[in-house]
């Protein structure tokens, strides 16, 4: 089951990610880019070009959750910086989701 807990580990994926990709090309992407394990407990974000969809990668011990949110208007506040993986708190993640920004 996906873990929500406060000691969940998320990353963002800065910048624009292919998210026509499934479960497996994003873990490739973890894997390869950001030399993390995507098969550890933690949460990884990515985000379209036109800011309007988010995918959430998570291994719950058996197997790979994907969470989806797609806007039918507006756009995500998501940091533009490419190349660069963020870890923010559950919390932060709840707001980027809700349309509010992360700011540091």
């Amino acid at each position: 089951m996906l873990d929500f807990s406060g000691n969940t580990t998320v990353y963002l994926a800065c910048g624009v990610t292919d998210l026509r990709k499934s479960y497996t090309g994003l873990a490739a992407i973890i894997k390869l880019k950001f030399h993390l394990d995507p098969y550890s407990r933690c949460m990884f974000a990515f985000c379209n070009l036109r800011r309007t969809l988010i995918k959430i990668l998570q291994w719950d011990g058996s197997g790979f959750w994907i969470l989806m949110k797609r806007l039918d208007r507006d756009s995500f506040h998501w940091p533009a910086t490419p190349e660069e993986l963020r870890k923010v708190t559950l919390k932060e993640l709840y707001w980027l989701c809700e349309g509010l920004t992360v700011s540091r």
